[in-house]
C-alpha cells in the first residue's frame, strides 16, 4: 500500500543515470519534425521519427498542449565601472497579472534574480536601446529581497509597452545545462509554433517538435487539439539536492483552462495525450482543484493552489468528471470563462494518473523532478529501460533533444 511516508522517503538517488555530455542536443534539429521519437506502449519500445506522432496517437484522440510563450526575460545592464549586472525576471509583482504587466507602458515591478548582485549595492540601472523606432530609457532599481530573488522596479519612457521594451532589452533564457551563450535563433528554435501566450522563462520543449504541417496531419487524422496555459517558471531547472523528495520543495507555477476545455474533458472522454510535463501537471492539477471545490465551493482562487503532497494525502471520493464539474461550476458562479489557478504538484511514483491516458515528452535530466514524473507514468521498473534504449540506440537529451509519446 502506497503511503505518504513511502512517497517521501524515495531517494532521489534512485532515479540516476550516466548522461554523457555529448548526448546533451546543443541545438535543435533543422528539421524539428526529423528527430528521433521512442514509443513506448505498456511496456514495448518502437523506434520512430517525430513524423510518426498523428498516426501513433490513439484514434480520435484530444492532444493538449500548452501554448505559453517564452519571454526575453534575461536582462543585462552595465555599470559606468564596466560590471555587467544581469537580471532574470521570474513572475510579475506588480501588476500581479501577466496579461496586464506586458501592457504597462511606464512602470511596473518584477520578482526576479539577480547576477552579480554584490556589485550593484544601491542606484538605479540604466539601459538606452531603440524600441518601435524610438529611443527609450529603460530604469531599474532594486526592492526588497524574497529569498533568493530581488524585487525589481522598472520604470522607462517613450509610450511603449513592457512588452515591447523586453523585446528589445532582453534575450530569450535558455537552459543553464547547454553551457552556451543564448543565439539569435534561440529566439526561433526555443517557441513552439503555437505558442501565443507571453510568460514562460523556459519552454514546454516537447512541443519544439511539433511544425505546422504536423498538427495539420493531426487534423485530418480526426485528432483534436487543444490548448491550455501554464507559465513556465525557472524553478523547472531546479535540481532535487536532497537525499529524499520529501526534503524538496516544488515550485509554484500559473496556469490557466478554459471552461469549454473543462466540459470537452467531462463529456467527450476521448483519450487524452499532454504535450509535455507542463501540460501534464495542468491537467492533472485540475482534479484537486475540483476535490477543494467541493469541501468549499466559495474558496477564493488564492485558497485553491494545489500542494504538492496533496495528491497522497486528500481523500479522493470524486469521480474525475464530478471533480471537473465542480470546477465547471465553480466558474458559471463567478461568471467566468476561463479558470485560473496555481500548483505546486508534485508527481512521483505511487501517483494515480486521473486525466491523462499518454503524453508527448523529450529525455529528462538525472535526478530530476520531471524524471520522477515519467517514472509514475511508464512504472518504477520501466522508466530505466527505456531511457537505457535511448542512450543506447543515440538520441539525443534535453531540451533540444529527442522526444518520446507513451501510451498506455
Amino acid at each position: 500500500m502506497t503511503t505518504i511516508d513511502n512517497i517521501r522517503n524515495i531517494q532521489i538517488s534512485d532515479y540516476d543515470y550516466a548522461l554523457p555530455d555529448e548526448r546533451i542536443a546543443r541545438h535543435p534539429l533543422a528539421a524539428r519534425e526529423q528527430c528521433k521519437l521512442l514509443y513506448w506502449h505498456n511496456g514495448r519500445i518502437e523506434d520512430h521519427h517525430f513524423g510518426a506522432v498523428p498516426r501513433l496517437l490513439p484514434p480520435g484522440a484530444m492532444l493538449v498542449y500548452n501554448n505559453t510563450r517564452v519571454i526575453n526575460a534575461r536582462l543585462r545592464f552595465s555599470k559606468d565601472t564596466g560590471s555587467t549586472i544581469e537580471i532574470f525576471c521570474l513572475e510579475p509583482e506588480a501588476p500581479s497579472d501577466y496579461q496586464l504587466i506586458f501592457q504597462t507602458t511606464s512602470h511596473c515591478e518584477w520578482n526576479c534574480l539577480v547576477g552579480n548582485s554584490k556589485r550593484w549595492k544601491q542606484g538605479t540601472l540604466q539601459h538606452t536601446v531603440e524600441v518601435d523606432g524610438r529611443q527609450i530609457t529603460l530604469r531599474a532599481t532594486r526592492g526588497e529581497r524574497r529569498g533568493n530573488a530581488w524585487v525589481i522596479a522598472f520604470d522607462w519612457d517613450g509610450d511603449v509597452t513592457f512588452a515591447s521594451v523586453l523585446d528589445a532589452v532582453g534575450e530569450i533564457p535558455i537552459p543553464p545545462y547547454l553551457n552556451r551563450p543564448t543565439e539569435a535563433s534561440d529566439s526561433v528554435d526555443y517557441q513552439t509554433v503555437y505558442s501565443h501566450i507571453d510568460g514562460s522563462v523556459a519552454a514546454p520543449t516537447a512541443g519544439l517538435h511539433f511544425t505546422d504541417e504536423l498538427l495539420a496531419e493531426c487534423d485530418r487524422r480526426g485528432i483534436v487539439r487543444r490548448e491550455l496555459t501554464l507559465h513556465v517558471g525557472a524553478g523547472t531547472f531546479q535540481p532535487v539536492k536532497s537525499e529524499h523528495i520529501g526534503d524538496h520543495e516544488m515550485h509554484v507555477e500559473v496556469f490557466a483552462v478554459s471552461r469549454s476545455l473543462l466540459v470537452e474533458l467531462i463529456e467527450e472522454r476521448r483519450p487524452v495525450v499532454a504535450v509535455g510535463t507542463t501540460s501534464v501537471r495542468t491537467l492533472e492539477s485540475l482534479y484537486y482543484v475540483g476535490q477543494q471545490l467541493a469541501d468549499h465551493p466559495d474558496a477564493q482562487p488564492d485558497q485553491l493552489t494545489v500542494r504538492q503532497w496533496m495528491p497522497y494525502t486528500t481523500p479522493c471520493q470524486l469521480s474525475t468528471a464530478q471533480a471537473l464539474q465542480h470546477i465547471v461550476d465553480y466558474l458559471d458562479r463567478t461568471g467566468a470563462q476561463t479558470y485560473l489557478g496555481s500548483t505546486q504538484l508534485m508527481i512521483a511514483p505511487g501517483f494515480r494518473y486521473r486525466i491523462i491516458q499518454g503524453m508527448i515528452t523529450n529525455f529528462h535530466q538525472p535526478q530530476s523532478t520531471l524524471l520522477l514524473l515519467v517514472s509514475a507514468f511508464v512504472g518504477h521498473d520501466q522508466w530505466r529501460p527505456m531511457y537505457d534504449h535511448a542512450l543506447a540506440s543515440g538520441y539525443r537529451f534535453l531540451s533540444y533533444g529527442d522526444g518520446s509519446l507513451l501510451l498506455r
